[in-house]
């Protein structure tokens, strides 16, 4: 996906209007990274971890888990 402006220094971001958690770090599709560059509803957290991002009550997107479940962790 690569690094969003404004968010150059965070792995990690979430979608406010769905409570969803994004890893930048990973491949996500094109139409998704386009949506998330123009909507004004993001945020990072601190620190930026996924275990942050949790506490705060979003959930991971689907890429995240399968990720997880890609390296059994």
């Amino acid at each position: 996906m690569g690094r969003l402006p404004r968010f150059e220094d965070n792995r990690y971001v979430g979608d406010k209007r769905r409570q969803v958690v994004y890893d930048t770090d990973l491949d996500l599709p094109e139409g998704l990274v386009d949506e998330l560059a123009a909507v004004e509803q993001l945020t990072c957290f601190g620190p930026d971890t996924l275990a942050e991002a949790r506490n705060r009550g979003y959930r991971p997107h689907r890429s995240i888990r399968a990720a997880g479940a890609a390296t059994g962790s």
